[in-house]
């Protein structure tokens, strides 16, 4: 028999959404063992909610995740789907996998400039287990998140009290 302390959190998709929805920059970084899995959860998300997300990956370009039959024109490149997104009018999240480094020098200003806007319409820009030299190269431009669940903290009694593991 497993103890409820034992299991393992149940790694939630919407959790990790919210906090990309609540970041301060317009670019955040989400680190994650099961990328594809965190994928499924936010496919989900769009197709319950109605949100427009979508994923951009190398030679496949800019698709929906709510609808997987619809593609971005002209969006193939890192650079054109950079440009979408930002001069699109409409809410959006928009994952970016399997960035490959270097980037050019003009998508690395277009990805800047996305990490500064903070007025206008709310999109979001996330780097996907971005390469860490990139997020070492936009700094304190972006937002990182790390999608695994935290441990649970062990409590234990002592001197009548309870105490986490981090306390002596």
């Amino acid at each position: 028999m497993t103890s409820m302390m034992d299991m393992p959190l149940p790694s939630s998709g919407h959790d990790v959404f919210e906090r990309i929805l609540a970041a301060p920059a317009g670019v955040v970084a989400v680190r994650s063992e099961d990328g594809a899995a965190l994928l499924e959860h936010f496919r989900g998300i769009a197709r319950h909610s109605g949100q427009a997300v979508y994923l951009w990956q190398p030679g496949l370009g800019l698709s929906s995740l709510r609808d997987a039959h619809a593609r971005v024109p002209d969006a193939q490149r890192l650079g054109q789907a950079l440009r979408y997104m930002q001069q699109s009018m409409h809410f959006g999240v928009y994952v970016l996998q399997e960035l490959e480094l270097p980037l050019a020098a003009a998508d690395l200003t277009l990805l800047r400039q996305l990490a500064r806007a903070t007025t206008g319409h709310l999109r979001r820009v996330v780097l996907l287990n971005a390469p860490l030299a990139l997020v070492e190269q936009l700094g304190e431009l972006i937002t990182c998140i790390d999608s695994e669940p935290e441990l649970p903290q062990r409590l234990r009694l002592r001197d009548g009290r309870w105490l986490s593991g981090q306390q002596a």
